[in-house]
């Protein structure tokens, strides 16, 4: 097990990579670095410690508030082992009674409670297909209840104890055979993975048979569902495909458990999504996108009345992209990012949202649990020096009390501070907010060299997480090396309203290459940044803006870009989600080609001076690999000094942890090589 390893008494052997270099294969200096750190480093933050933070998940409070269950993730690197193990932790709402109810060699997660507080429910494929189990809160062995064959989607257990619903794909049988012999060709678009919405009692019958019960099948994907209060109905979204590119194309419908008789409650050309009951079973609140369905627009929350199926849309929330939570009384909780945090909410029926929670420091989520009976909710909390517990709250106070103790043992080994700081784009003066974060026991007005990291989206954004945790940019090991990193949140970012994260429609490469550009100015005004030791690095998106960096300028010693988009046209025609693209350029590249070859890097890449290194996942539909190899084989033509590494197996965001630690110690050795320590 990794965690028993330290740089003093083991060594980690990384598997091997596809390296390419524009001038030959070469060693890799990080697969000998916990072996070779200088004594110095070993008080430091390394990559190594941040592969021992777990990854902890909001609480979920049991119905009654008493109880808490939440998961704990951890890495397990040996030999042949590269996978991230996941197990249940219960505890009482104060904290205190804390134990570890799962256990094994496989992961067990999406815990949930049954009705009666008494039991836990979980998911696991501890048996080589993902199962749903249950489980006493005061520990024991586990029962399966569901055994299923095919494919297993979310699930939800019933408000009054008696059924778990979920969504799931039968096993195709002649598709299994088309692979035993070696017939699996696909026809594009054809056949689609389309989950149903299934049913099974929570308790045997009289033969000790737990019968399963199809409720919902139909000519499109079952995603997110919601149980009526009184068990009776399903609220559930639909889309054609679970392709990503489908999302815009939800809907919601409505099921009776009974007698399976579907209607549809909001069906139109903008996407709904998100459904869930009022307490009273009277309405339904829901997420409706705009008309457009464009994923940089704006959504709203809707209140249907179920009884004439009546909507109307309430008040807009600040950043238009809420999150529902679900019902308390008559209002309508739900979770948003403002600027570097997060913010619960809540939405009375007759006006706007009221801001109901935010940490003093710091920031919470993804999302907020409510209990059905909306007394206590459960988030998991985290600030840059603080590393991430589960929490619960009594939803009338919102004071959230810790459960999880996961991370509570780690090194307390000197961390650089992280700020929230201020400038204006030279664009056009627009305000533009970003995270620096010092060195280690950094001496004020010493300059330092600077990392500028680049966050993915185009609407992603940069918040008040812990820098030590485990992640592609390791933060925390970049500051205990004395490097400084500036985390900007330029037009485009979420969190900051609607009109700033459209910004950049049509724009790309400018005024958030401005925003970027005036913040390293900032840093080098405030006296931190040395102008002539400059890093640039970031992941999709991120990559993108990287890769349009070094084609704008050569300030930067050295860039890193991961996943990052080269060329837009053949970007478009090989990604899985194209008409994102659309909504940004306004149109497919055939209907404006000279936007996409204008904001292309590729376009521009003969300014390209600046030695870059390229990480690529080799199964990544997002941003294909072959974006990484047009950008790689560009600059070793142009004798730009380049290297290229491709994970096999890896999608988008790389999971083997592993390769995240392999990740992680390049970028610190691809810097330290061109700016130096």
């Amino acid at each position: 097990m990794f965690d028993k390893l330290s740089p003093r008494n083991a060594c980690l052997r990384l598997p091997r990579r596809r390296v390419h270099s524009d001038s030959c294969l070469l060693p890799s200096v990080s697969s000998l670095l916990v072996c070779l750190l200088p004594a110095a480093l070993l008080a430091q933050w390394t990559p190594e410690l941040s592969m021992k933070v777990k990854t902890v998940t909001a609480a979920v409070p049991s119905p009654d508030g008493r109880l808490a269950v939440w998961t704990e993730t951890h890495p397990v690197m040996d030999a042949e082992k590269s996978e991230s193990l996941t197990q249940v932790f219960l505890a009482h709402s104060d904290g205190s009674g804390r134990l570890q109810l799962t256990r094994g060699e496989k992961s067990a997660n999406a815990p949930a409670f049954s009705a009666d507080s008494a039991s836990v429910f979980f998911a696991s494929d501890r048996t080589g297909k993902r199962g749903i189990y249950r489980i006493p809160v005061d520990g024991g062995e586990a029962e399966q209840l569901v055994n299923w064959a095919g494919t297993l989607g979310n699930y939800a257990v019933s408000p009054n104890g008696k059924w778990i619903a979920f969504a799931a794909r039968e096993p195709d049988t002649a598709e299994e055979r088309a692979k035993r012999e070696k017939l699996d060709f696909r026809v594009i678009d054809e056949n689609p993975h389309n989950q149903s919405l299934w049913a099974i009692p929570v308790e045997p019958d009289a033969a000790g048979k737990r019968p399963f019960k199809k409720i919902v099948s139909g000519p499109y994907n079952v995603g997110a569902f919601d149980w009526s209060p009184d068990s009776r109905r399903i609220a559930y979204e639909t889309r054609p495909t679970p392709d990503a590119d489908d999302g815009r194309k939800s809907d919601i419908y409505e099921v009776e458990v009974e007698t399976g008789v579907t209607r549809p409650v909001a069906v139109t050309s903008a996407s709904e999504s998100q459904p869930k009951y009022s307490p009273d079973g009277r309405y339904l609140a829901f997420i409706r996108s705009n008309e457009s369905a464009k994923r940089i627009d704006g959504s709203r929350i809707v209140l249907l009345t179920l009884a004439g199926l009546k909507s109307r849309e309430l008040p807009a929330s600040p950043d238009e992209t809420p999150g529902l939570s679900g019902w308390v009384g008559n209002r309508i909780l739900f979770t948003e990012g403002r600027g570097t945090r997060s913010v619960v909410y809540a939405m009375p029926l007759d006006g706007p949202p009221a801001p109901l929670f935010q940490p003093t420091r710091g920031t919470f989520g993804p999302g907020l649990i409510l209990n059905r009976a909306g007394t206590h909710a459960g988030l998991s909390v985290q600030a840059p020096d603080q590393p991430v517990e589960a929490y619960v709250t009594e939803v009338a106070s919102m004071k959230p009390v810790r459960v999880s103790a996961a991370n509570v043992d780690l090194p307390k080994q000197p961390i650089g501070e992280t700020k929230v700081i201020h400038w204006k784009s030279s664009k056009d003066g627009k305000d533009i907010e970003g995270l620096l974060t010092l060195p280690a026991n950094y001496q004020a007005g010493k300059k330092v060299p600077l990392i500028l990291n680049i966050h993915g989206g185009p609407a992603g954004a940069f918040s008040e997480t812990f820098i030590g945790a485990s992640g592609l940019y390791p933060i925390a090991a970049f500051a205990a090396r004395g490097w400084a990193v500036l985390r900007a949140n330029p037009r485009g970012s979420t969190n900051y309203g609607l009109p700033f994260r459209s910004s950049n429609v049509d724009d790309w490469g400018s005024g958030d290459y401005a925003d970027l550009m005036s913040g390293v100015d900032a840093a080098i005004s405030m006296g931190v940044a040395d102008p002539n030791k400059l890093a640039v690095m970031g992941w999709s998106y991120g990559g993108y803006m990287t890769n349009w960096v070094v084609t704008q300028t050569n300030r930067f010693k050295c860039a890193a870009t991961g996943a990052g988009l080269s060329d837009l046209i053949s970007m478009w025609g090989t990604n899985d989600i194209p008409t994102t693209l659309d909504d940004y350029f306004e149109g497919t590249w055939y209907e404006q080609p000279d936007r996409y070859i204008k904001m292309s890097p590729l376009a521009h890449i003969q300014n390209a001076k600046t030695p870059t290194l390229i990480l690529h996942g080799e199964a990544d539909i997002r941003v294909p690999t072959s974006q990484g190899y047009e950008m790689y084989t560009a600059l070793k033509r142009l004798g730009t000094p380049v290297e290229m590494v491709v994970y096999p197996r890896t999608p988008h965001g790389p999971q083997e942890p592993k390769f995240v630690l392999d990740i992680m110690h390049r970028h610190l050795d691809w810097v330290s090589k061109h700016l130096g320590e």
